[in-house]
């Protein structure tokens, strides 16, 4: 399958400028496993493209990678289908990312399971303002582990359906307000809930982790390169 932009208008991430039609492999398809469309294909006209902030730093293309930061990229595409822009753009230094994919990695074996994992990193991308972290969990929440868009509407703004999954959203956000002095108390409201010691400790890992992928974004103004969602205004910490 391809995506196919007619002239004047640039696929920013998938090609260039052209007075015919591009027809270049669309990196979204294999992921979502459906017909590229304009709200998943990253499509703006150059007047719009004038308006964006520029990223701070290059990201680095997947064909121009060497050494370490190939053989990640290589891992990264063979099971995403493409290399986010983020992890491009950590792959300046092969340190941070193969220290990121070893956490996230480690995480997705935690026994909070994908869907809170996803709640909780809405819930910090957006108590930190990250765009693109925001978009990207919207995304890999709904296409990815199938979370209903009323659970990822909440969880953008730190609440949950259910008693225990708020628990955990709202001993984040504390985590986040108190940077990371909370109280017997806070601790204990976590505990009651039903979650073990193990468990309060994945959670202050998922929320520190991704503390460390909202500065890193916002830091560099990361380009989102997943369908754009607003962020909660009223979550922010």
């Amino acid at each position: 399958m391809h995506c196919k932009v007619k002239s004047k208008k640039r696929c920013v991430k998938h090609g260039k400028v052209s007075g015919k039609k591009l027809s270049i492999p669309c990196p979204r398809l294999s992921i979502l496993k459906q017909t590229c469309s304009p709200d998943l294909c990253t499509v703006d006209n150059d007047k719009n493209l004038k308006n964006k902030k520029m990223q701070k730093i290059s990201a680095i293309s997947p064909d121009a990678a060497t050494g370490k930061v190939k053989e990640l990229f290589t891992a990264i595409e063979k099971k995403l289908g493409m290399v986010p822009n983020m992890m491009r753009t950590m792959g300046n230094s092969p340190a941070v990312l193969s220290g990121y994919l070893a956490f996230n990695g480690a995480l997705g074996e935690s026994s909070l399971g994908a869907k809170l994992g996803e709640q909780l990193s809405l819930t910090v991308a957006n108590a930190n303002a990250c765009e693109y972290c925001n978009a990207a969990h919207s995304f890999i929440g709904e296409k990815l582990v199938g979370i209903d868009s009323t659970t990822i509407e909440k969880a953008r703004e730190g609440k949950a359906n259910d008693a225990k999954a708020q628990a955990a959203l709202t001993f984040a956000k504390t985590l986040l307000t108190k940077k990371g002095m909370v109280s017997d108390a806070d601790v204990d409201a976590v505990k009651k809930a039903g979650f073990s010691d193990a468990a309060i400790t994945e959670i202050i890992a998922y929320t520190g982790f991704n503390v460390f992928t909202n500065y890193f974004n916002n830091a560099l103004n990361v380009v989102v390169d997943f369908p754009k969602v607003n962020l909660v205004e009223t979550a922010v910490v």
